[in-house]
């Protein structure tokens, strides 16, 4: 029996589902894996079917797969600096003995997911003046900082990958330019990135740099975890929940300031995205950050900034403005993917 393989990875974790090459709609079996405890794609795609064959019962065999990759693709190879993983698709397809194997952008597959989604999967924050064929741009927060637009070719939507997240980051106050300096002198580095703000690990360095650099008190339960994480060199614990959970809550002054620093830099660089690609077509927040902060993101402090163009404001006025709740979005496109190849790839 064939089935078509899709996959989602990223650096914190790879989503892998698997269905019928008959009926596509209905998801077979489905896993997700901590990116971070292999050593490989394949790795974690040969326990992903071992486990499939005994929950199905079946003997298995792949048709097709796609892979959303948190990374650039270049002549159907990935290096994903988030895992210092090398990943080929014609060594997948070699080793997993799989015919068709397409690597592409998990922000290409977020692209191909968004016109998969029912209404319930977004959430509106700028309604705007949508054009019909117009542009479309996606951002997303994560463990890095991913970009992508889609033009309308005239019969479909065409994905473009970006790596937008590794510009040079632009400060826009004295606080941000004292960030910047900060973290060119803690991390010891020469240049920030906007994925080294605006990203989960932006968060806990935004975090410590309010606590270094401020007067704000910390609660104990956010600096243990904190410091756990400055502590250890596998840094497998991630303060960025609990300080996103705490500044809904109300409970920490500290993770409030970080998460509306985050927040106003998370629009500022959406707005910049949208003013190179005019989005007409719509500007959608992808990964789970957005989800999971949908509150934060809509109190008015990332619309502002998203907003805050000087004399092209009225242009980014008019961009509609979703949050994708639905975190499967990568993988949906990437299945949309994997059922096209062998017929016009």
């Amino acid at each position: 029996m064939t089935y078509l393989l899709a996959g989602d990875l990223g650096g914190t974790k790879t989503l892998l589902r698997l269905v019928r090459s008959a009926s596509p709609a209905k998801v077979e079996f489905q896993q997700s894996y901590q990116s971070r405890e292999y050593s490989s794609l394949v790795s974690i795609v040969q326990q992903f079917l071992a486990a499939a064959q005994t929950q199905l019962g079946v003997e298995i065999a792949i048709e097709n797969a796609c892979f959303g990759i948190a990374g650039a693709v270049i002549d159907r190879a990935s290096y994903l600096p988030n895992l210092d993983w090398h990943i080929s698709a014609d060594k997948i397809a070699q080793e997993l003995q799989i015919p068709h194997v397409k690597l592409i952008n998990d922000f290409v597959a977020i692209g191909n997911g968004v016109a998969q989604l029912a209404p319930e999967d977004i959430h509106t924050i700028q309604a705007g003046q949508p054009r019909i064929n117009a542009p479309k741009a996606v951002i997303g927060a994560g463990t890095g900082l991913g970009q992508g637009f889609l033009i309308y070719n005239g019969t479909d939507y065409q994905v473009i990958a970006a790596e937008g997240g590794h510009t040079d980051y632009a400060a826009r106050s004295i606080q941000e330019f004292e960030l910047l300096q900060y973290i060119l002198e803690h991390k010891q580095i020469d240049r920030v990135s906007n994925e080294r703000v605006v990203s989960g690990p932006g968060i806990v360095t935004i975090y410590q740099y309010l606590r270094d650099t401020g007067n704000l008190s910390e609660t104990p339960q956010v600096a243990d975890v904190v410091r756990l994480w400055e502590a250890q060199a596998e840094q497998s614990v991630d303060p960025t929940g609990l300080i996103s959970a705490s500044a809904i809550a109300k409970t920490d002054p500290l993770s409030q300031a970080t998460m509306q620093m985050f927040v106003s830099a998370y629009g500022a660089e959406s707005g910049n995205l949208a003013l190179k690609i005019l989005p007409y077509g719509g500007l959608y927040l992808a990964g789970g950050i957005a989800a999971k902060n949908l509150s934060l993101l809509t109190d008015g402090t990332f619309l502002t900034a998203f907003n805050h163009k000087g004399r092209v404001s009225d242009l980014l006025g008019k961009i509609p403005v979703h949050v994708i709740l639905n975190p499967q979005v990568g993988l949906i496109g990437a299945m949309a993917q994997a059922a096209k190849l062998g017929i016009r790839d």
